[in-house]
């Protein structure tokens, strides 16, 4: 072996094992490079890096839209949705997608104070700085409260984001998600141009029906200071201009003198809203404010409505419930309270021979004529004649044969006989005086059967 072979052959041994080596970095870089990529079951990669699903990059393409274009959010708490806006080629807002919020916290108003554990409600500028791609909540941006609107009027709190993990406790909760697909919006807006994007969270949909079911609220006059911001962007589909003066929002303003600023604690310099957007803007409030004083007024009847309903409902309970005065109890009627009404009872005479008569009932008497009278023709087939109904005594054909006959009164016994018609009288058991003897109509009527007598009023009548 010449020297130039051992040299070869020493030179040889080195290269293969600089080889091994470098295969060795590449593995071990390989497997640091998987560590920062966990895996989850939204896929592989940087989770701020993910790509668009394919899905909503057809939908923007359909709606003439890019990723890189602009993005505005609006929140609703009642509803509980998100929606993401985005410019299309007009340079006007479309609405792209809505997404169902998982969890927000507290109740509908703004946030007050540390700790309330209340969600935000206002205008927010969202920058690159306030996006979080490493958060807990596996991606989230923060809100930017409080801001100067916020600062102005006092109110603290810190970290209020809209994040994932559906968990809330002061901020709006998505799922994961949700959270990585609104993330990446952002991110494609921001790459494309953006500096900022307006971020608008309300207590509901600002429509003229959720105003009125809510003119009771002490947040009306805040809501309505949402509103007029809601109206603009409704009108023209372009995020309002956002500036804060006399502890108040004011939108798309622009100074009348060109130097002067909008300071959010001091009172607001002369400033104009561009014409046209003025005027819709008042025009879309007006009819408005109209459909709402209608729908407040629909609403305050059906309360008046339903008040009396209950107070007449809690009237008839005292009367009739179970703390009724008057109600019947176990051992008897209660100590207090009007006495229970009593049934008229029937009292009865007594016959020369012991036998108990029914005696005459002047309460009875009155009630059963009076019922005969107003019920007339049909009520009397029931009942009988008039007569007959108010007799406190039941006629000759409903009474036993030994029964005694009533003893007459002083009226009667004065009272002049009647001559009984020529003819032999064919007199009963019943001994029947002159002055009671009925008329052969009645008598047959007395001897027949009730139906009988029914039956032949109705076919009788009208003949005579």
């Amino acid at each position: 072996m010449t020297a130039s072979d051992k040299t070869c052959a020493h030179g040889a041994a080195p290269r293969h094992t600089l080889k091994r080596a470098i295969t060795r970095a590449v593995f071990a870089a390989s497997l640091i490079a998987l560590s920062g990529c966990q895996a989850d079951e939204l896929g592989y990669g940087a989770k701020a890096e993910r790509p668009l699903p394919h899905a909503i990059k057809a939908e923007m393409s359909a709606k003439q839209m890019k990723p890189s274009d602009p993005i505005l959010v609006r929140l609703f708490k009642e509803e509980s949705k998100l929606e993401i806006w985005k410019q299309t080629r007009s340079g006007r807002y479309a609405l792209l997608k809505e997404y169902d919020i998982c969890k927000w916290s507290g109740e509908l108003g703004p946030k007050v104070k540390e700790g309330d554990r209340q969600a935000p409600e206002g205008f927010y500028t969202i920058r690159p700085a306030q996006m979080n791609p490493n958060s807990s909540y596996h991606l989230s941006f923060n809100t930017g409260f409080p801001n100067a609107y916020d600062r102005a009027l006092g109110r603290t709190g810190s970290n209020l984001m809209v994040h994932g993990a559906c968990s809330s406790r002061g901020c709006y909760a998505m799922t994961d998600e949700q959270i990585q697909e609104i993330y990446a919006l952002a991110r494609e807006a921001f790459r494309g141009g953006q500096r900022a994007f307006q971020l608008q969270a309300y207590p509901f949909r600002m429509t003229a029906e959720n105003m009125a079911r809510h003119a009771d609220s002490e947040h009306t006059e805040f809501w309505k200071m949402l509103k007029t911001g809601y109206d603009h962007f409704e009108v023209s589909h372009l995020p309002p201009k956002i500036d804060v003066c006399d502890r108040q929002y004011v939108f798309d303003a622009e100074p009348e003198d060109e130097n002067a600023r909008f300071v959010s604690t001091r009172a607001c310099p002369a400033y104009e809203v561009p014409e046209r957007l003025r005027l819709a803007v008042a025009a879309k409030q007006r009819a408005d404010d109209e459909k709402t004083a209608m729908i407040v007024a629909r609403l305050q009847k059906k309360r008046e409505r339903e008040e009396k309903w209950k107070n007449g409902e809690s009237a008839m309970a005292k009367l009739f419930g179970p703390g009724n005065e008057a109600a019947t109890t176990a051992d008897g009627p209660a100590a207090t309270g009007p006495a229970p009404a009593q049934s008229p009872v029937l009292s009865y005479a007594t016959a020369p021979d012991g036998t108990p008569v029914p005696a005459p009932n002047p309460e009875r008497d009155d009630l059963t004529t009076a019922s005969t009278r107003k019920g007339g023709f049909f009520s009397s087939l029931f009942t009988g004649n008039e007569s007959r109904a108010a007799s406190p005594v039941a006629p000759a054909s409903e009474r036993p044969a030994n029964a005694p006959l009533p003893q007459a009164s002083a009226s009667q016994a004065s009272a002049p006989v009647s001559q009984a018609p020529s003819g032999p009288a064919t007199q009963t058991a019943d001994a029947i005086t002159p002055e009671e003897k009925p008329s052969p109509k009645k008598a047959e009527e007395k001897t027949g059967s009730k139906v009988s007598r029914m039956v032949s009023r109705w076919f009788s009548f009208g003949k005579n």
